[in-house]
């Protein structure tokens, strides 16, 4: 297997750095996502103490009664907010769902703004106050580090360097909250049952906590898995579908997995926290014309972020 370097990026000198510092951390980013589409995060603004609270919290979450997490499920949201319970998504492509169930935090808006009615209100859970009140600063702190990340992005790409700015204010992100169950008896899954089947993620970038990365795999470009690891607080960054179409697959969006441990192991929870950076859905997700050049012609056809979204989540079983 040819070795894949992902490399681990300081945020801070990009936030704080000089112009050279900014300048290299861009070039660095844009090569990554050009080449694998993975990155690795440090000094993303998100302290040791809160990520160790947010896990204490989430494994408090999925321990609640099943009972008590399906009063939270509610068809008509499309696994947009609250929970999803298992056997709800299979991977494009795929049969058999994913042995997984999770929870979904959406943004949050003034009522005064006019993106009000295009999002609904995120589910508190009301057996847990502190699960609601983490789960909101985390989403805050990941979505900053985002825009921090975009704009290095949109420096690679010869973009003003704010160009998402205004794109992915009050956007369309999800925190999602992922429980892999145990597994008593691994003989009796289908052959084909995996943790998260391959597939591509449907944002612009995804901010993976890594704290509990083990069993993540991304598919080289020689065609074979190779395994994603985080140095304890790092955030795994990597390109989505979006971010790809609107660069003419300039940048990369990675096919990515969550294999099965050995079987000994399936007995034992596994526990992840991706956000998902999404756009406004009227964003137009039409190539870059910077992107497009006769070695290079127009792959894809407009579309704004919203019709993507929806196409992609009717695919996955979400919506129906």
């Amino acid at each position: 297997m040819n070795k894949v370097h992902i490399p681990r990026l300081d945020l801070n000198t990009y936030i704080h750095g000089t112009d050279q510092e900014r300048k290299q951390f861009s070039d660095e980013i844009g090569k990554a996502f050009n080449e694998t589409g993975f990155v690795t995060i440090t000094n993303h603004g998100l302290s040791k103490a809160l990520i160790d609270k947010l896990y204490v919290e989430v494994k408090s979450l999925f321990a609640l009664p099943e009972d008590t997490k399906l009063k939270y499920e509610i068809p008509e949201l499309a696994g947009q907010r609250g929970y999803t319970g298992k056997g709800k998504e299979t991977a494009k492509g795929f049969k058999t769902p994913d042995l997984k169930e999770f929870w979904q935090i959406g943004q949050t808006v003034g009522n005064n703004s006019p993106l009000k009615a295009d999002y609904p209100d995120n589910l508190f859970v009301t057996e847990l106050p502190d699960f609601n009140i983490t789960t909101q600063e985390v989403y805050k702190k990941l979505e900053q580090a985002g825009i921090h990340l975009l704009r290095a992005i949109a420096t690679y790409l010869t973009l003003p360097a704010d160009y998402f700015d205004d794109k992915v204010k009050e956007g369309n992100s999800i925190l999602r909250t992922l429980h892999y169950f145990p597994i008593t008896n691994p003989d009796a899954l289908p052959d084909d049952a995996v943790r998260a089947g391959a597939h591509e993620d449907i944002n612009l970038i995804t901010l993976l906590i890594g704290a509990s990365a083990d069993g993540l795999e991304l598919l080289t470009r020689d065609n074979e898995w190779f395994p994603v690891t985080a140095f304890g607080e790092d955030l795994v960054v990597n390109v989505g579908d979006m971010l790809q179409r609107l660069t003419n697959n300039k940048l990369k969006s990675t096919t990515h997995r969550v294999v099965n441990p050995p079987k000994d192991q399936m007995k034992n929870s596994r526990y992840s926290v991706p956000f998902f950076l999404h756009p406004k859905s009227g964003m137009s997700l039409a190539c870059l014309p910077s992107c497009v050049d006769d070695a290079h012609p127009k792959k894809y056809t407009d579309i704004t972020a919203g019709e993507y979204l929806d196409e992609r989540l009717r695919e996955i079983g979400l919506k129906k």
